[in-house]
């Protein structure tokens, strides 16, 4: 029954487009609701993706394949919670969908769920038991893209969940580092208050010298008032002044100097 080029059929645009009675007629005329266009999607995918939680369950009860991946490693279950359609994912874990499950870069659906800032669909794959601190194969957790992406509620609810604060990614950027250089103040906050880590990094640089290099005077002030050592240099031996004063930055390079004097 397949329609276009590229692999689309009837079944999966009545399913993308919310039409149950076609959906149900088109399955009743034999139509395989596991046919996949030439990206690996399904049906089910496109209805998991739209929210249609009335064809979800029809194509389960007709036979529709929970865990069908597309060429990126992700299922019905990844697209329903990038799109924060909660009843649908509950659906979808009900009838066996894998919450552990990966997609081919390694992200999990807990991951996607932190990197959108959906704060109850994320709960809800915490209490069903998803792992905190699996990682992508970069390293990067979901505390970490939780950071980068600056939702901060996301970060407390992972941090009470047990999340490592310090989990860093391969390239050594830590949670708090990304935060402090994508000027998050609650991020900062939030990271620091659970004993984030202020001094040298595996990367060779500090949480300052991110956040001086990106022109952020209040993360600065926060970082310096939570014990950030301003004299430490980076592995090219450059301080934090010294590199705020490198990017234009005069106003943090004159705080950070005057920080550094007063302490000597």
């Amino acid at each position: 029954m397949t329609w276009k080029p590229d692999g689309t059929t009837p079944l999966i645009l009545a399913a993308a487009n919310d039409h149950l009675e076609c959906v149900r007629e088109l399955i009743g005329e034999g139509a395989d609701p596991n046919e996949r266009r030439a990206t690996g999607t399904t049906a089910l995918f496109f209805a998991a993706q739209g929210g249609f939680l009335e064809i979800v369950k029809e194509l389960l009860e007709e036979g529709a394949q929970n865990d069908l991946p597309s060429q990126d490693g992700g299922t019905p279950l990844f697209v329903a919670c990038q799109c924060n359609h909660l009843d649908v994912v509950k659906e979808l874990v009900t009838r066996g969908a894998n919450i552990h499950r990966t997609m081919t870069d390694g992200a999990t659906p807990l991951f996607i769920a932190a990197q959108n800032g959906h704060y109850n669909m994320l709960k809800y794959l915490i209490a069903q038991g998803a792992k905190v601190d699996q990682t992508r194969k970069d390293k990067a957790s979901p505390l970490w893209i939780a950071a980068q992406m600056g939702h901060s509620e996301i970060i407390r609810e992972l941090l009470l969940s047990g999340a490592k604060v310090d989990e860093a990614r391969e390239d050594g950027a830590t949670p708090l580092f990304k935060a402090a250089h994508k000027g998050y103040t609650d991020c900062v906050s939030d990271l620091i208050m659970k004993g984030a880590s202020l001094g040298i990094l595996q990367n060779g640089e500090t949480v300052l010298h991110a956040a001086a290099l990106f022109g952020h005077l209040k993360v600065v002030k926060q970082l310096i008032e939570s014990g950030s050592d301003v004299t430490l240099k980076n592995k090219d031996n450059v301080t934090a002044a010294e590199m705020a004063k490198d990017a234009g930055f005069d106003v943090i390079a004159e705080f950070l100097t005057q920080t550094a004097a007063a302490k000597s």
